[in-house]
């Protein structure tokens, strides 16, 4: 099983998220490519809630090709393209991750791969 760590020596956490996260010897390591709010059938839904919640249901089909789910999340990588955005989005995240806090890194960025696009976010699991 994962250990996830908040060190007091460390800085607290912005939001729910751990510190650290050490992954026992011999896990399974997946690394999920950044996902976007495309549905299956190449559709954006409008509006950043829907693609956000579209962007955690991708990462969750993903993991659950591997046998995994959220609890093996080791680490996200979110980037938005608009500041008023990442409550939203953490929001949205803790929902998602039904308790789980994984390393977490958020960063504004001017844009993505497509104009309409959002939210992408990049993930590696890990499982004993």
């Amino acid at each position: 099983m994962n250990r996830r760590l908040n060190p007091d020596t460390m800085p607290a956490p912005a939001s729910r998220y751990s510190q650290l996260v050490e992954v026992p010897a011999n896990a399974r390591l997946v690394v999920l490519s950044g996902q976007v709010g495309l549905h299956p059938d190449g559709s954006t839904p409008a509006g950043f809630e829907g693609q956000a919640d579209q962007v955690f249901a991708n990462i969750m089909a993903g993991l659950a090709a591997v046998d995994m789910g959220p609890a093996d999340l080791v680490r996200l990588n979110s980037y938005v393209t608009r500041a008023e955005d990442v409550g939203k989005l953490r929001a949205i995240r803790d929902r998602h991750m039904a308790g789980h806090q994984c390393a977490s890194t958020l960063v504004i960025v001017a844009g993505l791969a497509a104009p309409g696009w959002l939210v992408e976010i990049e993930a590696i699991a890990a499982k004993a």
